[in-house]
């Protein structure tokens, strides 16, 4: 008798099991929402706090980062790459969805934000460490920007040929703190700056009407 009750004891503790499992097999987890895809391109133009005003404004830009890419030297810093001594630009890396903008759409913010015709240098700025140059993160950016530098050979509002360069994207450093976001935390400086360097002068005259 004894015997029989721990039986059943046991079948009725395995059919409860079985129903459990059953039960939990139908619920199914809640859905977990797909992260947000974000690209990023890497631009060389100049003075940085002139490439963040470009690009800020773009829809679908989700952020601005000013740098240095391009060198030869570890964890470079301001004073180092202005002086011309470790082969870095001045670069913005820009962060984006490629649901709201296309890297072609980013290309043409570049392009008439910038001299191209200038080498080691943009307008008031000379050295290699002002260069305009496109650093590539894959494949397809690299044609993308060799497409558009073609395309605007062909149908540049300008005399002079084009210097700017397209190289692959090396290691990015974030330059110090207070560079980002510079012509926003300091807008009478930074305007200036803008206009006594030339620069909207110079891109009106390039490109027919001032870029922003």
């Amino acid at each position: 008798m004894k015997t029989l009750s721990l039986r059943l004891f046991a079948c009725l503790a395995l059919i409860a099991g079985l129903n459990l499992a059953a039960h939990a097999q139908t619920v199914k987890p809640a859905p977990t929402a797909p992260a947000t895809a974000y690209a990023k391109a890497t631009f060389a133009g100049g003075c940085f706090w002139c490439v963040e005003e470009a690009f800020d404004p773009a829809p679908g830009v989700i952020s601005t980062v000013s740098g240095y890419m391009g060198g030869q030297t570890r964890n470079p810093t301001y004073e180092s790459v202005s002086g011309g001594r470790t082969g870095h630009a001045e670069v913005v890396q820009v962060e984006y969805d490629p649901k709201k903008i296309s890297y072609e759409k980013l290309l043409e913010v570049f392009w008439p934000n910038i001299d191209p015709t200038q080498r080691d240098g943009q307008f008031c700025d000379h050295g290699t460490q002002y260069r305009s140059e496109i650093f590539y993160h894959d494949a397809e950016q690299k044609r993308l920007a060799e497409a558009s530098k073609v395309a605007l050979l062909k149908n540049k509002p300008f005399k002079g040929d084009i210097v700017t360069t397209i190289s692959a994207a090396g290691e990015f450093t974030r330059a110090e703190e207070y560079h980002q976001d510079y012509y926003k935390k300091n807008p009478v400086r930074y305007k200036f700056y803008k206009t006594g360097c030339g620069r909207a002068a110079r891109l009106k005259e390039l490109w027919g009407k001032p870029a922003n």
